[in-house]
């Protein structure tokens, strides 16, 4: 899945408008709603404070608000910016100070996609790749090896942990579980035990 890298404000000027756009990374409809109304709070007397949101791992979750501009020129073309971008856990609001010329609705389609594209590429976007914690638990005999294959891999471990055996945490792409797991059954001879833990999400730069 593929988000914004991190929430951010954006502001463009057309044709004497003002328009103001933030987007927010958020998980639950809960979310993006607070984030809605702490933006109407800070701009409450903006003509027009305008929503979009995706949320769910395969972004199947959307909803959107034209906030009093005619109906599908301001939530509706923010919402497919969000989605030709292939974005997911993202809120954006695009806040509208009228300047006294009116823009037309294509002019308005064009002003709030424009406003969302402009603060994606201000923000950047990161992939969100599932990850899984495995412990590899071998002999204390094997373990400084095994240290040293790990870090020279594409899977260096997260954290050890020495008792009377040794513990060493992973976090492996969910997709090469498999190979990784056969990968330390080579690496050990068969002598280590692996347990998978959580899976997680972690952001890897596009």
């Amino acid at each position: 899945m593929r988000t914004i890298k991190h929430s951010g404000v954006h502001e463009l000027e057309i044709r004497r408008s003002r328009f103001i756009c933030a987007l927010a990374r958020v998980v639950t409809e809960d979310d993006a709603h607070a984030f809605i109304a702490e933006r109407r709070r800070t701009h409450r007397d903006a003509t027009h404070s305008c929503t979009a949101y995706v949320l769910g791992e395969h972004g199947e979750i959307t909803r959107n608000s034209d906030d009093g501009e005619p109906a599908g020129t301001a939530g509706l073309p923010m919402l497919e910016v969000l989605a030709r971008r292939g974005l997911t856990g993202v809120t954006a609001v695009v806040t509208r100070y009228f300047g006294g010329v009116k823009l037309g609705a294509g002019g308005l389609v064009r002003a709030y996609g424009q406003a969302v594209a402009e603060t994606i590429d201000a923000v950047g976007m990161v992939e969100r790749r599932p990850v899984v914690t495995v412990t590899v638990t071998v002999g204390h005999e094997r373990a400084g090896r095994l240290q040293r294959d790990l870090h020279a891999s594409p899977y260096p471990p997260t954290g050890a942990r020495y008792g009377p055996r040794a513990e060493m945490d992973v976090a492996v792409p969910e997709a090469e579980l498999a190979v990784f797991e056969a990968w330390v059954a080579a690496a050990t001879g068969g002598q280590a035990s692996l347990r998978r833990g959580a899976r997680t999400l972690v952001d890897t730069d596009l």
